[in-house]
């Protein structure tokens, strides 16, 4: 049940209100922004919530039961405010949001409307749709073990206890030549075997798209040359000298888990659960001669 301030409920009773809403986004690194669809710039809670934006939102809805409550807001992208290439590069991926009812001519006058996490953004032009998840979004995740021949952990996790700070794990390159929008030669990387980062994670530390980590394809030798190749194209065109740190990738299987790793013993999989074709397979007599039973089929 919303709590509403005595003063606030007295404005909402009396017909004429001065009400805008406010909406604070919190991204997973922390950044916290703010946005309001009223004429003027709200300070809520310390963080300004900017007007000017275009922010605005659909119609909301929520029910009584465990359905996932959702709506949308829609806004104008600024280099300033919210940026097409931070979007692209996922900054905002599942990033906290709320939605607030505030008297703008008393800010400390508020009612916190709706809690959730940014869904799926679309982009078109100068403007983007973001979906608004609810919490009860969270009920329809997948949750818990899952039986698999592959491993469950992620490589370097609390449950496979690799250590990707050790050098032998960790390398630290520069883009020699640009091969294509996601894959390049890189300098600096001479001295690992190949195919120890494919499937591992590049974290750029120059270059248009800093800060930005992204996992690897593949990782090749060819001809004395290392190629990296990625999974998609980075937000910002990569370029010849462009810095960045990669870690160890695993493809998951028990094999690259005992003989890259030594790690089997930390394996979180079950290698020897019977696949689909165990699973389909049923008794047939083998042929015998030139003959055989109609109907049946060898083996």
């Amino acid at each position: 049940m919303r709590n509403i301030p005595s003063a606030l409920q007295a404005k909402l009773d009396s017909g004429v209100t001065t009400l805008a809403r406010c909406w604070i986004i919190t991204r997973r690194d922390g950044v916290v922004q703010g946005f309001t669809d009223h004429d003027e710039d709200i300070v809520l809670d310390g963080a300004t919530c900017r007007a000017g934006t275009g922010f605005t939102a659909s119609e909301a809805s929520s029910t009584f039961d465990l359905a996932v409550d959702g709506s949308e807001v829609t806004g104008a992208l600024a280099d300033e405010t919210l940026s097409e290439a931070d979007l692209a590069a996922g900054r905002y991926d599942a990033a906290a949001i709320e939605t607030w009812l505030v008297d703008w001519s008393d800010p400390s006058l508020k009612v916190l409307a709706a809690r959730g996490a940014l869904g799926e953004v679309k982009r078109e032009g100068p403007a983007f749709t973001a979906e608004l998840r609810g919490l009860a979004d969270i009920l329809s995740q997948e949750a818990g073990r899952l039986y698999t021949a592959r491993c469950g952990a992620d490589l370097g996790d609390g449950r496979c206890r690799i250590d990707l700070g050790n050098p032998a794990r960790r390398g630290s390159g520069t883009v020699s030549a640009l091969e294509g929008t996601s894959l390049f030669a890189a300098g600096g990387l001479g001295s690992f075997a190949g195919g120890l980062f494919s499937e591992g994670r590049l974290t750029w530390t120059g270059g248009a798209n800093a800060g930005v980590s992204v996992e690897v394809k593949e990782h090749r030798i060819v001809a004395g040359a290392v190629r990296l190749s990625l999974w998609q194209a980075m937000a910002e065109p990569i370029a010849p000298g462009d810095a960045f740190t990669v870690t160890a990738g695993c493809d998951k299987t028990f094999a690259t888990c005992r003989d890259r790793f030594a790690n089997a013993l930390n394996f979180r999989g079950f290698p020897h659960i019977p696949g689909n074709d165990f699973v389909i397979s049923y008794p047939a007599p083998k042929t015998s001669g030139g003959g055989g039973t109609p109907g049946f089929f060898g083996t």
